[in-house]
């Protein structure tokens, strides 16, 4: 996948901001956290990867179905954009 460089930096702190995110969800849960903090801190996590997911859908839908997908028809681009919903 190749994503505009102007695009990549944003996704990637999104990806590392869910990553840090993940990782505090496991801590609290191992710590014994109680379950309102650790569901926050999980949806935080989800969010941060729907929105890295439609960046990165939003800067490559046509070139994935132009160039490395070019069979993908209107019904399969639908379906891809839904699998983030």
């Amino acid at each position: 996948m190749d994503l505009d460089p102007t695009s990549l930096k944003p996704v990637l702190n999104r990806l590392r901001r869910a990553q840090g995110q993940l990782n505090a969800v496991i801590r609290m849960i191992e710590e014994g956290k109680d379950c309102t903090s650790v569901v926050t801190q999980l949806a935080a996590a989800s969010s941060a990867l729907d929105r890295a997911g439609f960046a990165i859908i939003a800067d490559t839908v046509e070139k994935c179905a132009k160039q490395d997908e070019p069979e993908l028809d209107r019904e399969q681009l639908e379906k891809l954009f839904l699998s983030l919903a």
